[in-house]
């Protein structure tokens, strides 16, 4: 299917949730891959994970009493087509990576919840990585059930990726999937 071009790299994308904004609130990051996908040559860049990074304040720390003004939830996304400022539905076909940070403030407890869909695509073979053919990736992040604390909030998605060469079929056949996802 693929043959992998470069080494693994990273590329990252930080978005910042000011603070005090309210419950529901969204902010949208990007990530430009147009030196890295290419139409002609069947060029595409393969994600093979994605973390995210939860800070806030000035000093970038990662209390959680600092976070979110009461109970409530840090949620990401990072997808392959254009929400807005929404997140998607985990059955949409553009969803590499979600993840959640619980925040117990009453407690001072956070958890990681695990989402139904990896965001580790297991060991570098290239049979397992996410294929990407859009030149551009989308980071949406926001807070739920409580207001974001005194400082502002930072998400960082960390994504380890390479770029591959794609046959022409595997590349028609990504390109489908991921434009008819938008329908």
């Amino acid at each position: 299917m693929a043959t992998a071009k470069t080494g693994s790299f990273y590329l990252t994308e930080t978005i910042t949730l000011p603070a005090g904004s309210a419950s529901g609130s969204r902010i949208q990051g990007s990530i430009d891959l147009g030196a890295y996908v290419n139409v002609a040559t069947g060029q595409a860049v393969a994600v093979e994970s994605v973390d995210f990074v939860h800070q806030v304040g000035a000093d970038f720390g990662g209390t959680l009493t600092a976070m979110l003004a009461g109970n409530g939830c840090v949620g990401a996304q990072l997808t392959d087509l254009n929400p807005g400022t929404g997140f998607v539905r985990a059955d949409n076909q553009s969803l590499i990576a979600s993840g959640n940070l619980q925040v117990d403030q009453v407690n001072n407890i956070g958890t990681l919840v695990a989402d139904i869909y990896p965001d580790n695509f297991g060991p570098a073979a290239m049979s397992e990585a996410f294929m990407v053919v859009n030149d551009t990736l989308y980071l949406v992040g926001g807070v739920d059930n409580a207001a974001v604390g005194g400082g502002d909030l930072f998400l960082t998605a960390r994504i380890k990726c390479r770029v591959v060469k794609l046959g022409t079929k595997d590349w028609m056949a990504i390109a489908i999937q991921s434009t008819a996802s938008d329908n």
